[in-house]
């Protein structure tokens, strides 16, 4: 759903002049240094990025989900990191307060989350449970008036900067399932909360991930959200499955990118007295990723717009994001192989992409994990 076409226009206009202008200059030296300068951060501060989807009244731009797709379409065109940055808080990382939360936590933490006051960051992953979501052990007992928090979370996207971190822990330990957890907002600086040490990654450089181990953690009651025990879980996959139709725009923009600098290259470079874009196994590649990038990029909208109509997207979010990130994948393959010896050299970054791109198939909901989603909701609704 598009509310104005004229303001989605001029955000779409002000993001792409963003990216083209400001962003891709600095890919290279985020990837050598692991780090986003200052000034871009600001820069996404004042552009208003980090609330692209936390509602006007709480100082966000309460875009829909179509209208969110296409500004991840146009910054999906230059290195994960940036996107990263704002888009853990856009995509997930505020979803949890947004959707599920009780009328304080909203007023409390979106109008800062907004601003980029605030980061956010979603702590579902744990060394022990991965894809197995439900088995988390994390625990949250209750003492009194408060809960205390142990355990462990893993690969946790901007945990070194996050304000506050969606939690989810387990506070019926007799429940083994999904029943038992529940979702918590914990705040950076609470006693007993720790991080680990910055990971190193085969890609998406200055997107930063480390653990976030907690040891005696103490939280008030009315830190869990919705303030009711053993939601979490469903807070949970409300989540991810919206978080799934974003990443699934990011794998189209980031495709969209390195099809078109593999385009340019075919064009211009030249073997055996022509372009070697005239050469058909080479048209057969750009060909293949054209229409693969296209349907990618249909089907994300379609489920942008079905969501945004309230429809059930569970197994649309599951087809769009396994798609576009199997997508991606492909394309970045192909782009190396149409630059040939230069695609494995790092000044002409498309082997920056290669690497990055690698991750969408794993987090939030590996491809196998999308499949399982996808297949049991078709067995679901045929019975």
């Amino acid at each position: 759903m598009i509310r104005d076409q004229d303001a989605l226009k001029s955000l779409l206009d002000t993001v792409s002049r963003f990216v083209r202008e400001r962003l891709v200059h600095a890919e290279r030296t985020v990837d050598e240094t692991d780090e986003i300068p200052a000034d871009l951060v600001a820069a996404m501060k004042t552009l208003g990025l980090f609330g692209l989807t936390i509602p006007e009244e709480y100082g966000g731009l309460g875009l829909t989900m179509e209208e969110e797709v296409l500004t991840m379409f146009e910054m999906g065109q230059t290195s994960p990191a940036f996107r990263s940055l704002f888009g853990t808080t856009v995509g997930i990382g505020s979803q949890g307060i947004l959707m599920d939360g009780t009328p304080e936590q909203k007023a409390r933490y979106l109008p800062r989350l907004a601003t980029g006051e605030l980061i956010a960051s979603f702590a579902l992953t744990e060394p022990e449970a991965g894809s197995d979501a439900a088995s988390l052990r994390t625990s949250a007992t209750l003492c009194g008036d408060s809960y205390v928090l142990n355990g462990t979370k893993r690969f946790i996207t901007n945990a070194p900067l996050a304000g506050i971190f969606t939690v989810m822990a387990r506070t019926d330990p007799g429940s083994k399932g999904a029943g038992g957890v529940s979702a918590f907002v914990v705040e950076a600086e609470t006693p007993g909360l720790q991080l680990g040490k910055r990971d190193r990654k085969m890609g998406q450089r200055g997107a930063w991930t480390c653990d976030v181990i907690f040891e005696g953690c103490r939280v008030p009651v009315t830190s869990i959200i919705g303030g009711r025990p053993g939601l979490g879980f469903r807070t949970a996959m409300k989540v991810l499955e919206k978080g799934r139709i974003h990443i699934a725009a990011v794998c189209v923009g980031a495709a969209e990118r390195m099809l078109g600098d593999a385009l340019r290259h075919a064009a211009q470079r030249r073997q055996f007295g022509q372009a070697i874009g005239e050469f058909q196994l080479v048209q057969a590649m750009l060909a293949d990723s054209k229409a693969e990038l296209y349907a990618a990029r249909c089907m994300t909208l379609d489920a942008a717009r079905r969501r945004d109509r309230g429809e059930n997207v569970s197994t649309e979010a599951s087809c769009a994001k396994l798609f576009a990130s199997e997508m991606c994948g492909r394309v970045a393959d192909r782009a190396v192989q149409i630059f040939g010896g230069a695609g494995y050299m790092a000044e002409h970054g498309i082997e920056r992409f290669y690497r990055d791109v690698r991750l969408f198939r794993i987090f939030e909901g590996t491809s196998q994990i999308q499949q399982l989603v996808i297949a049991r909701n078709m067995m679901k609704d045929a019975t």
